[in-house]
């Protein structure tokens, strides 16, 4: 399975956030107000960094698919050299 460091990572810097913010000396609303607006922001950009991974991940998978078809196709001429 996959090491997911840096998710636990993100997972305990909002929640380290979250109560740092319930500690935080200013009136509940402005509190609530500012845990919205980092909600929202914290969205954003989780939705970008998914996207660019999702586009990442199509880019490296049809570089790997080319890779894996001139490697076939090394193999082939390797076969027939071998073969006469």
């Amino acid at each position: 399975m996959r090491d997911n460091g840096a998710v636990w990572f993100l997972v305990g810097c909002a929640v380290g956030g979250a109560i740092a913010l319930l500690y935080a000396p200013q009136s509940g609303r402005r509190t609530r107000a500012m845990i919205s607006r980092k909600t929202e922001e914290a969205g954003e950009y989780l939705g970008e960094t998914g996207r660019d991974f999702l586009e990442k991940s199509k880019e490296l998978y049809a570089r790997g698919r080319e890779i894996a078809e001139e490697a076939a196709e090394l193999v082939e001429r390797g076969r027939r050299l071998v073969n006469g």
